[in-house]
């Protein structure tokens, strides 16, 4: 942690009065939805995976249906998404898993959802916050990452070591709603290019602000 930054208190409640975002930014209506949907949301716009979840959710909207889905199709499905090769056989392949060892439903557990395919910590942290209400970690995307390092919260160069940092600095019953609220200010403010330093609620405080003229700490992209 650094010593010069905003106080995290005082941006969870600025935030919350500021926005007053969604669970998920991903449109999904049961657990295996949304999972399929992060998947897919890496290193891809939630905007662009929502207009391929509802044409994919119209074929494929169970395990059962995906895990027997040609690998062609899905990926024709998912054509205008980073990586649909990759992405599909994620997709079929964590489907085949749920079947076989979790009785057809998404687990429930950091342990268990770790290891399908595809799955990191990110993507598990956001299905156990919003599907299950389990408050497990931090999930850290790129909006995240940038805000937490301007606003000095952290100073980590991983998102595991932005995680870690924000995760001791942060109230546990505050842990799950973090993230949409620092997406929708990294969206609407603290963007990576442009951002607008003037309209921002802690330019005189924040270790990052042109308004102030300090060096921009948000470092390298997640």
């Amino acid at each position: 942690m650094i010593s010069k930054s905003v106080p995290i208190r005082r941006v969870i409640r600025t935030l919350e009065r500021l926005y007053q975002p969604p669970k998920s930014f991903l449109m999904h209506r049961t657990p295996f939805e949304l999972l399929v949907a992060t998947v897919l949301s890496a290193q891809c716009t939630d905007v662009r995976v929502n207009i391929i979840t509802e044409r994919l959710f119209e074929k494929f909207r169970t395990p059962e249906d995906v895990a027997q889905a040609p690998l062609a199709t899905l990926t024709r499905l998912i054509r205008s998404c980073s990586y649909p090769n990759a992405k599909a056989r994620y997709l079929r392949g964590f489907s085949k898993i749920i079947l076989e060892r979790h009785g057809g439903k998404v687990p429930d557990t950091m342990e268990e959802l770790v290891r399908l395919p595809g799955v990191g910590r990110k993507t598990a942290s956001i299905i156990l916050a919003v599907a299950f209400g389990k408050l497990e970690g931090i999930a850290v995307d790129t909006h995240v990452f940038r805000a937490a390092r301007r606003l000095g919260l952290s100073q980590g160069r991983t998102p595991q070591r932005v995680e870690q940092d924000l995760m001791e600095a942060v109230p546990r019953r505050k842990w799950g709603e973090l993230n949409p609220l620092l997406i929708s200010f990294g969206r609407d403010i603290c963007t990576a290019r442009n951002r607008r330093c003037p309209q921002c609620p802690f330019c005189m405080a924040c270790p990052s602000s042109e308004v102030m003229e300090r060096e921009d700490r948000a470092g390298d992209r997640v």
